[in-house]
């Protein structure tokens, strides 16, 4: 597997990029169109363009960019947002609307164009006095900034400076009402190495990791070249054009907290994200979402990109791969490399829509972490790993990765403290039938797993967060110090015995106990959301209290809730786990309950991912294929949108590509028809055990 050279990283992100849209517009491309967004005169949306060219589809072959498009087009979807009712706005008529005055008119659209190509000048601009549409171009200062007739570095190999805006060019367009020039970075539009192995990953958004010395990058460094280069960009485009900057538009649209108050302290308190959906008024200024146009969109397809929704009562279909990071670590790295090219492979064939890749390690498969696969400040490290995997399947494959993490059910060397502030049954002692786990209750303990959190955030680069199934408590835990205090903080007897003993007293134990483990993943989610933010969130759940409310007691999980607390509920729809797998005919009721309940359930059927046991733990052997097969078709029939299965042995081709292909991978929703006029590109690509 080749390490991705500086140059190579731009193409290589943007074809991830629409490699993911892709992948999570094919179902929506099936269903009806959305409504408009309400007319209440804030809430807006902004489609993100970038290089225009006279004709796209044979510029590729000396210079592919999936994200360039038609001039033809361009005026094409200039004309259908006129006739569909869209009025381009300025960012100032926003500014304006957010802050009390002039309401923006129906069904306003802000249009960005980035990088700063010389089409700005030569094709955009004209068309906007055509049109009289207000725009805003994002330049990178220091491409502009290369004298004319040297090459400016960009992509696999150096561009004619002919290619780019010259400075006396922008200048010009600078004094047209209808133009505002954003930062769109000095020198961040590139990558920056992020690990040991050599991966590039979005200057802006990452920690830069030092071969020489063999260490990251520490929080003030980041943050000092952050904003020297935000701040020179800045100063360079109002010294060249006159024109006044206020804001960032995020390099790939990869940011981070930090990285928007550095941009607010050097005068640029408003950037531009690529997170998906509309601007309402909850969206702040200084994470203003984007569509993000590609080269074989034509003018009908804006549709569906100016009314995807986030959330709410449409999400794409999701098709998961569970995958133990466990199967890729080798002591011997370039078996480790072997190994992560043999996943990146299966996972390229089957294309699914998410990957959950677990973030620790778990050698013994209890299901507890011994070490993680990230740098932390608390527990020991396994291998420098899991930035790599995440950031290969992402920009080779197109997925989205979540990371998949423990919530309390972590390990600690004795010679941390809090190593014995573990759950404590109402005897006082851990159980042994259930995971080792920190208690949630104590603060201390909540603190370092945030820690925990937050140093994946700072050093990785994901999409999504999985919280283990250990986020569970019985009907006789948690009697430790801690969770007594806090019984009596919630009004109730510090004594687990007497919370038993009351039926009463006991529903009110267990309905805190599933808010206060929710409450917990919300606080961990905000500290990796430092460092990651907009990620989706899963929480995997046990069947039993899906299926029995009553068992909430036991698990303190509660189907309806978590639909509520998170983007997806993982069920572990496991016949075999559960027991429930006599007979082949047990197994397909008990999931054909499942998916009833869940259809039964508001959002049931669109936030739940129904999770297949490919495994028998018991056995120690993989289930058949025909099993798996039946399994997901009766679900499929049954009303079931999202699918997966744990866990995907990828070195034993176990299930077997075919079935899984069949079942997970996103082609088979739905077959993408041809463009007209246009061929597709393809972009080089970037050089188990039980719980």
């Amino acid at each position: 597997m080749s390490v991705m050279q500086a140059p190579t990283f731009f193409l290589r992100l943007r074809a991830a990029l629409l490699g993911l849209l892709l992948a999570t517009a094919l179902p929506a491309l099936a269903a009806p169109v959305l409504p408009a967004d309400p007319d209440n005169g804030i809430d807006f949306r902004v489609i993100s363009f970038h290089d225009v060219r006279p004709n796209v589809r044979a510029s590729f072959e000396t210079s592919p960019d999936e994200t360039a498009i038609d001039e033809r087009t361009l005026a094409e979807v200039f004309a259908w947002l006129r006739h569909s009712g869209y009025h381009p706005v300025s960012l100032q008529q926003i500014i304006d609307a957010r802050n009390g005055g002039k309401p923006l008119p129906s069904q306003p659209v802000l249009l960005t164009f980035d990088d700063g190509y010389r089409s700005a000048y030569t094709h955009v601009f004209p068309l906007l006095q055509r049109f009289n549409y207000p725009a805003l171009f994002a330049l990178v200062t220091s491409w502009l900034e290369v004298p004319e007739g040297q090459p400016v570095h960009w992509g696999d190999k150096p561009a004619p400076r002919e290619n780019f805006l010259l400075w006396r060019e922008a200048a010009e367009m600078a004094r047209s009402p209808l133009v505002e020039f954003a930062s769109h970075t000095d020198a961040m539009h590139t990558g920056i190495q992020a690990n040991p192995q050599g991966n590039m990953l979005p200057a802006a958004a990452t920690h830069r990791y030092d071969p020489a010395t063999g260490r990251y990058e520490d929080d003030a460094a980041y943050l000092r070249r952050i904003e020297t280069d935000l701040r020179r960009s800045r100063e360079l485009i109002e010294k060249r054009t006159g024109a006044k900057v206020r804001a960032t538009v995020w390099p790939y649209g990869a940011y981070n907290t930090p990285a928007l108050e550095a941009s607010a302290r050097v005068g640029m308190p408003i950037t531009f994200t690529l997170d998906d959906g509309a601007n309402t008024k909850e969206i702040p200024l200084s994470r203003i979402r984007r569509a993000l146009a590609a080269y074989d969109n034509e003018a009908p397809d804006y549709v569906q990109m100016l009314r995807s929704p986030v959330g709410g009562e449409v999400r794409p279909i999701n098709r998961v791969m569970h995958v133990d990071l466990d199967y890729v670590y080798d002591a011997d790295p370039a078996q480790q490399e072997r190994n992560l090219s043999a996943l990146i492979e299966r996972v390229a064939a089957v294309r699914p829509r998410s990957v959950f890749l677990q973030a620790y390690a778990d050698p013994d498969g209890d299901g507890v972490a011994d070490a993680l696969y990230f740098p932390n400040r608390h527990l020991p490290m396994r291998a420098d790993l899991f930035a790599r995997a995440a950031w290969q399947l992402r920009s080779r494959t197109g997925v989205k990765v979540y990371a998949w993490m423990p919530v309390t059910a972590y390990r600690l060397p004795a010679s941390n403290p809090l190593a014995t502030h573990t759950v404590r049954t109402l005897k006082g002692d851990a159980p042994a039938d259930r995971y080792h786990r920190l208690s949630p209750f104590d603060p201390a303990v909540r603190t370092l797993v945030g820690d925990l959190y937050e140093d994946l955030g700072r050093h990785t680069f994901f999409e999504g967060l999985l919280f283990h199934d250990d986020a569970m408590l019985s009907d006789d835990e948690d009697a430790s110090p801690a969770a007594l205090d806090t019984y009596r903080r919630w009004g109730l007897p510090a004594d687990v015995a007497a919370l038993r003993a009351d039926p009463a007293l006991m529903a009110r134990w267990t309905a805190a106990k599933t808010r206060h483990l929710i409450d917990f993943t919300h606080e961990l989610a905000a500290r990796v959301g430092t460092w990651r933010p907009a990620l989706e969130t899963a929480r995997n759940l046990y069947a039993r209290p899906v299926l029995e409310p009553a068992a909430e007691q036991w698990f303190a999980q509660n189907y309806e809730a978590s639909l509520a607390a998170y983007d997806y509920v993982g069920l572990m729809a496991m016949p075999r786990m559960e027991q429930e797998a006599r007979t082949p005919a047990d197994s397909d009721a008990w999931l054909g309950r499942l998916a009833q309940r869940a259809a039964a359930t508001p959002h049931g059927l669109d936030r739940t991912v129904f999770e297949l046991q490919a495994r028998d733990w018991r056995t120690g052997k993989p289930v058949a294929d025909a099993e798996l097969t039946r399994q997901w078709t009766l679900l499929q029939r049954a009303g079931v949108r999202h699918l997966g299965y744990y866990p995907d042995d990828f070195l034993n081709n176990q299930p077997s590509l075919e079935t899984v292909r069949r079942a997970i991978s996103v082609r088979s929703l739905l077959s993408r028809a041809p463009r007209r006029n246009h061929d597709a590109a393809t972009l080089p690509p970037e050089g188990g055990k039980p719980r």
